[in-house]
């Protein structure tokens, strides 16, 4: 095996690598957020006496989880234009991830919001609390904490799955190693250089959720540290 590896040409184009990851940014932080918000919303619907509703937020959930991304991807891009609703691949893309990341926040929350003991719940009715205070302060706010590292997991699994939308044409990282790799016929060193760059952008975006986790979870912290004491 003589092969020598030549970063030189591939680092060349160091500026269309930084459009793809920030391209790789656009897509993950909205579809994280919005992801995360209809999520909750499904899995309150789910949990919820309407058996109606229940019922076509489970069916939802166990479509998408049961189906690939890609073939998501294609419905929406390829699907609307069909219809005759043309959207744009980013667009197509940022609604796939939406839908997708949707469905596997609301089973994560769901669980959290399982784990709720009752007493809790009678507790707050006692005190008067509203239905809307009570699924907020003792529902959401403490399953969300607890399942804080699952979410954080399921969301750089998101960014991560963000290479898929280059199927659609979307110039994230991966179309844009492609794209170099064709025109600099190393396909190894640009690959490599990608995947660093996930890399990196997971351990960035783990380390923020993490923060984010410290200042929004404070009780959590104020816990650990009177154990510790």
């Amino acid at each position: 095996m003589n092969y020598e590896f030549d970063f030189a040409s591939v680092l060349t184009a160091w500026p269309l690598f930084l459009e793809g990851a920030w391209m790789t940014v656009q897509l993950s932080f909205p579809a994280t957020v919005l992801g995360f918000v209809i999520g909750t919303l499904l899995a309150i619907g789910r949990r919820g006496e309407v058996r109606w509703v229940s019922k076509l937020c489970g069916a939802y959930v166990e479509v998408i989880r049961n189906t690939p991304l890609l073939v998501q991807v294609f419905l929406v891009f390829f699907g609307l234009a069909s219809l005759g609703w043309k959207v744009s691949a980013f667009s197509a893309a940022l609604v796939s991830l939406v839908i997708n990341v949707a469905a596997y926040s609301c089973e994560i929350m769901r669980a959290g919001m399982d784990s709720i003991h009752k007493g809790q719940l009678e507790a707050a009715e006692c005190l008067g609390l509203t239905r809307r205070q009570v699924y907020w302060h003792v529902i959401i706010r403490p399953a969300m904490e607890k399942v804080y590292p699952a979410l954080t997991s399921q969301f750089v699994l998101l960014m991560l799955a963000t290479s898929i939308t280059s199927q659609i044409s979307v110039e994230e990282l991966t179309a844009i190693a492609a794209r170099v790799q064709s025109e600099t016929f190393r396909p190894f060193e640009a690959y490599i250089l990608v995947a660093v760059a996930y890399l990196v952008l997971s351990l960035l975006m783990r380390s923020g959720l993490w923060l984010f986790g410290q200042v929004v979870f404070t009780r959590k912290r104020r816990l650990g540290a009177g154990a510790g004491k």
